[in-house]
């Protein structure tokens, strides 16, 4: 009989990095996060730590790298079914973050890790990188809804995305600094007002 195989595999591994060092970074900050602190949280040596990430700044880019490509494959499955934009916002709008990597649960730790990265000129090519990445998705997803509605041909899909993303983080960091004049809602309303101003609306009464 063969034995059942209890050891992680590396995805395992790096997962509960993932989300261990969430929970370090969050109660002692990132600085002050030690690399055998984030093993420990993970239930693993530091041995373990450094067969799966060079040092904790490796460890940070991995997880923004991560929270892209998490972002990018849920965007696009959503898209995959819900070809309508009405249909695929309400879907978006409708997803339970509580299920999804750590940075999506966590926008203040996100923003933390990006100026900690940003931080050091060095890095900041890793971080455009994933900025081209999240705006191409965006762009696609807008370009594909203009030749289904067959109509503004003349926007520029890349612009576009650049506008979003803009709203997006900066709306973020607005509800986290004051929730009181940044609803939760802000970034959807702000989108439904640039839909309207570009014609991607359904709203044609609201868009004339």
């Amino acid at each position: 009989m063969s034995r059942v195989r209890t050891r992680p595999t590396r995805d395992d591994t790096r997962d509960k990095l993932f989300e261990a060092a969430a929970r370090v970074f969050e109660e002692d900050g990132i600085g002050g996060a030690s690399i055998e602190a984030i093993a420990t949280a993970a239930g693993f040596t530091r041995g373990a730590f450094y067969s799966n990430f060079g040092s904790k700044d490796e460890l940070i880019i991995a997880m923004l790298e991560d929270h892209v490509e998490q972002s990018i494959r849920r965007n696009l499955d959503i898209l995959a079914r819900h070809k309508n934009l009405d249909d695929f916002i309400a879907a978006l709008k409708a997803m339970d973050r509580a299920r999804q990597d750590p940075l999506t649960r966590s926008p203040l730790l996100h923003i933390e890790m990006i100026l900690y990265v940003a931080r050091a000129e060095k890095r900041r090519p890793e971080l455009a990188k994933r900025l081209r990445a999240r705006r191409k998705m965006i762009a696609d997803i807008v370009e594909a809804t203009l030749k289904s509605n067959g109509q503004n041909d003349t926007l520029n899909p890349a612009w576009i995305a650049s506008v979003v993303l803009a709203l997006d983080d900066g709306f973020r960091l607005h509800r986290l600094i004051d929730p009181e004049t940044a609803p939760a809602d802000s970034f959807w309303r702000a989108i439904t007002d640039l839909r309207r101003s570009t014609g991607l609306s359904s709203d044609q009464g609201a868009s004339s």
